[in-house]
């Protein structure tokens, strides 16, 4: 520490002089610059009741005792020194006085060290003091810098250099310090153990710029080629400044993101990545990445980063969008409606970016709409045709996602213009087209009968649904005679619709009907004929034989319808009792569908008398014919 102080070096030299013991005072320390000279301030004592009439000292060199043989630097008896000290050293003080001060000039590093003071007052009144002096050879001006230096905050900075040399004075300058301010140089001032130092004050305000700027003082001795310069650097303290950070970042789902924040700040700041308040990293560092692996969109949003030392802190925030593709939209709205009710269906999703929306049915596109998350659907008074699968499609140029839905329009009965009767041989089969939703139930009227017929009599009734369509089928045996009228009545919840069945192909329901027997029948009409007039030639121009022989062939004929006289009646009415019964709801055996005889029956009745067969298909040709 410096000390500035007015009191003299007399008044110390006196109240030395004062004491009654052995004892020296020297500085402890004193520096120089190499090749100046030195002026080691000194005095002794000794008691009072000595009274030497002369005294002598001498200077040692790194050891007090003589028996060391130090070397020695001055002697007041003999002028004998050591080699390194001839005519560099020589006594300023004058011993009568107590005073010791010793000057040493074309100072070099080999003369730094202890020195030593020995009072010599004759014979045994010889003293080695333990106090001694330390010289510091140095070639370099000494910069003092406050121990913090805050930027914004005024500071001092002062060179000093050592003034202990009487006959060199030195001059000081600063290096560098342009733009920070103007040097004061304060003089010469009194060390607190009596040493001198020459001081010159930088006044200035740091900035963070300033940190790390090299500060030079310089001390030159005029006359003379020695220059020597000192440097320090400046340590400025300050608050941390954000200077390196991530743009906003995308990145696609899965790919792995690097997000970077440096500051600037002295000391280094502690860094931390946060997210919604949690704190995801941090160090104390210049900077810190926040490294995420195959990011998700859960991880989307803003990410910031707070710098802070104990001068201040600075935060900046950086947004992170992850890319996706659409995830599978999510249908809400009515799926079940009434035919002319107005359906409001909303198809949503998520995705980044937003996606191109589209709702079709059956490949045309119903609404769509373009980097929105959500597409509403409006059906003003559905139809039983708006009935049906739909699919909502999202995409974006990450990807596409689809989600099906079904629209069920639950209408009443309808009743389609397919639906008829048609014929074949003895069977009326009638077809029920119904459209419907929900499935409606199905019931075949015959008012000529009065009977109905419901889908559930699985006898006569078999129905089959796809999609909307119900199609029954009642099926008749054994109508030999004309058709009956049918009447179709569907119903649900909604209503009813009741439709009366035409036939199909009524003009060829005869030749369905008599087609192959008709064709037997006339075979066989054909065949009697031939006999008849057979039998009438053999009866006039031939002897008659009594009796058919063995051997001969008889004739032999097939029909698919063939009967006997009388079997008609007896099975048609068979027939149709049974049917009856079942239309009646009787549970029986199922209707025959063929009434005549079959054909091994017919072969059978062939293999009798030729001639009662022939007579017995006349007959029943004739009958037939009738």
């Amino acid at each position: 520490m410096i000390f500035l102080t007015t009191l003299p070096l007399f008044w110390i030299m006196i109240s030395a002089s004062r004491g009654g013991h052995w004892g020296a005072w020297m500085p402890s320390s004193i520096s120089a610059f190499e090749g100046t000279c030195v002026s080691i301030p000194c005095r002794f004592d000794f008691p009072d009741e000595l009274r030497p009439a002369v005294v002598h000292g001498v200077w040692y060199f790194n050891s007090p005792y003589p028996k060391n043989y130090p070397p020695v630097v001055f002697k007041s008896r003999t002028q004998v020194v050591h080699e390194s000290f001839q005519g560099r050293s020589r006594l300023l003080g004058d011993l009568g006085l107590r005073n010791c001060t010793l000057l040493l000039s074309s100072l070099s590093p080999e003369l730094g060290g202890k020195y030593y003071f020995r009072g010599d007052l004759g014979g045994y009144n010889q003293y080695t003091f333990s106090e001694h002096s330390v010289l510091d050879i140095i070639n370099t001006p000494n910069i003092v810098v406050p121990p913090e230096v805050v930027a914004g905050s005024e500071v001092e900075v002062s060179c000093m250099v050592p003034d202990n040399c009487p006959e060199l004075r030195p001059e000081l300058s600063w290096l560098g310090h342009e733009g920070l301010g103007e040097p004061a140089v304060l003089g010469r001032l009194r060390e607190d153990e009596g040493t001198w130092v020459q001081v010159s004050l930088l006044h200035f305000v740091p900035t963070r710029e300033a940190n790390g700027h090299r500060l030079g003082c310089q001390a030159s001795f005029p006359n003379t080629t020695l220059l020597f310069e000192g440097y320090a650097s400046l340590d400025v303290k300050y608050p941390p400044v954000i200077v390196e950070m991530n743009a906003s970042v995308e990145a696609i789902e899965g790919s792995h993101v690097s997000l970077l924040c440096g500051a600037d700040s002295n000391p280094l700041p502690l860094l931390t990545w946060m997210r919604d308040g949690s704190v995801l990293r941090e160090a104390v560092a210049e900077s810190l990445f926040l490294d995420l692996e195959e990011v998700t969109p859960a991880e989307d949003g803003v990410y910031a980063c707070l710098a802070e030392n104990a001068y201040g802190q600075d935060n900046r925030t950086v947004g992170l969008s992850v890319m996706y593709a659409p995830r599978k939209p999510t249908v809400n709205g009515t799926m079940v409606a009434v035919e002319g009710e107005t359906v409001s269906i909303l198809c949503s999703t998520q995705s980044n970016p937003d996606p191109i929306l589209t709702i079709f049915k059956e490949k045309q596109i119903l609404a769509t709409v373009i980097y929105e998350s959500e597409l509403q659907l409006e059906l003003p008074a559905v139809t039983p045709e708006d009935d049906g699968e739909y699919w909502c499609v999202a995409e974006n140029q990450y990807g596409q996602r689809a989600t099906t839905f079904n629209l069920s329009v639950e209408f009443a009965p309808v009743i389609l213009l397919e639906s008829h009767c048609a014929a074949a041989r003895d069977t009326v089969q009638c077809l029920c087209v119904v459209k419907s939703n929900p499935e409606p139930s199905v019931a075949f009227e015959l008012p000529s009968r009065n009977v109905t017929v419901n889908e559930t009599e699985r006898e006569f009734v078999y129905s089959e649904r796809s999609g909307l369509l119900l199609t029954s089928i009642l099926t008749l045996r054994g109508q030999a005679q004309a058709p009956p009228r049918v009447i179709c009545t569907a119903r649900n919840l909604y209503g009813s619709k009741s439709l009366e069945l035409p036939f199909q192909g009524a003009h060829r329901l005869m030749w369905a009907k008599i087609g192959p027997v008709g064709a037997v029948v006339a075979f066989a009409i054909l065949i009697a004929i031939v006999c008849y007039i057979t039998q009438t030639r053999r009866k006039k121009n031939v002897t008659e034989s009594p009796s058919f022989s063995a051997g001969d062939n008889p004739p032999v004929l097939f029909s698919s319808d063939f009967r006997i006289s009388g079997a008609p009646e007896k099975y048609e009415s068979e027939r149709r009792l049974g049917s009856e019964r079942r239309l009646l709801g009787l549970r029986g055996e199922p209707p025959e569908l063929d009434l005549s005889y079959s054909h091994s029956d017919l072969g059978k009745r062939a293999t009798k008398d030729s001639y009662t067969l022939t007579e017995e298909l006349a007959e029943y040709a004739e009958i037939r014919v009738k």
